[in-house]
């Protein structure tokens, strides 16, 4: 069976390795070239005195600064977006069609009736091409990652979504999904079309439930809570760094979230309605803002409001969780897969020839 599926797909991964190959010399060729100018920014920023924002004071990681300086490569990160797609089109090209092509022409009937059990046709088939997707994944998030480093470095920005989703473990845990949502639709459907186009729309799905919903609330978000005249991010700017902000606002006395029109020092806005009776008389005293209908609440307000209870909320997930974020995803994606191939191995061994 292991020569039989070597014959089978030595088409399709001969260009699997060509265009692995293909973007590794571009992430190599870049990445380096990215890393040396880090070093180069580095080196400038230490020696560096002239004036505030030109050390490593100035403002890293937010832009600002001395080290704010960007050293992203446009070519590097077109490929570091297109690398999201590797799942999709491991799943459309090698899973869907895997038993769907197999079941249009036929070959189940007589591969069925020979020697070899369906257990095993189908355990050497679904894998090999499993190993095969995750050693594909791991290798191009793996690069993915090694590029990312110099700019992670700068940005400390890895836990934001669009980065989160492309280093680490998460793409070998999307293409496992990916390659099992494949092979359960070919099972079930028959026809590799129709079955690619639900390995499309699901994975699809599958992603933006996750972004939306689950992804950053896989853990009790940590939360802070501070005082409406103080500064929004308790401990100052360096505690997001790293990290990803799940909710950020004000609240009354009652832990109940506040919004409107009139805003505090620390940004927050409430709305008359929420404003508590006692402090009525200081809702009309406010300092334009210049944004109309906007305005800045007098410090009588602030004052009276803080006395009745009124306090911001800061919840985020800090970056050293990371890699727990990484392996609570990846090993729900692995048991979503695990479901849906126990799915098709159970379809495939009651189904007639």
């Amino acid at each position: 069976m292991t020569y039989l599926v070597w014959r089978q797909y030595r088409l399709q991964w001969a260009i699997a390795l060509a265009l692995l190959a293909a973007i590794a010399a571009v992430e190599l060729i870049d990445g380096l070239h990215m890393a040396s100018a880090w070093h180069s920014l580095q080196v400038a920023c230490a020696t560096s005195s002239q004036g505030p924002g030109q050390g490593f004071g100035g403002g890293a990681g937010h832009g600002g600064g001395c080290l704010g300086q960007s050293i992203a490569s446009v070519v590097g990160n077109d490929f570091r977006v297109l690398s999201t797609l590797v799942p999709a089109v491991l799943g459309i090209l090698w899973g869907a069609p895997l038993i769907a092509h197999e079941m249009e022409t036929g070959t189940t009937s007589f591969a069925w009736t020979q020697g070899t059990t369906r257990t095993r046709w189908l355990v050497a088939k679904v894998g090999y091409l499993m190993l095969a997707a995750v050693i594909w994944a791991g290798a191009v998030s793996a690069l993915i990652t090694w590029w990312s480093g110099p700019q992670n470095a700068q940005n400390a920005d890895q836990f934001q979504s669009n980065y989160f989703n492309t280093q680490g473990l998460l793409p070998i845990g999307y293409a496992v999904v990916a390659m099992a949502l494949g092979i359960a639709a070919g099972v079930l459907l028959r026809r590799t079309v129709p079955a690619i186009a639900v390995t499309l729309a699901g994975f699809i799905a599958i992603r933006a439930w996750f972004a939306e919903q689950i992804q950053f609330h896989l853990l009790p978000a940590v939360t802070t809570y501070t005082s409406l005249t103080s500064a929004w991010f308790p401990g100052g700017i360096s505690i997001i760094q790293g990290s990803t902000v799940v909710n950020a606002a004000g609240q009354d006395a009652g832990g109940n979230p506040i919004t409107g029109m009139v805003s505090v020092p620390s940004g927050n806005a409430i709305s008359t309605p929420d404003i508590p009776a006692a402090c009525h008389q200081y809702a009309s005293s406010v300092v334009p803002s210049g944004n109309p209908g906007m305005g800045n609440a007098s410090p009588s307000l602030v004052s009276c409001l803080s006395k009745a209870g009124f306090r911001n909320y800061f919840s985020y997930q800090p970056g050293s969780r990371y890699w727990e974020f990484q392996g609570l995803e990846t090993g729900i994606y692995v048991l979503m897969a695990a479901i849906l191939l126990a799915i098709a191995f159970s379809v495939i061994r009651h189904r007639d020839a």
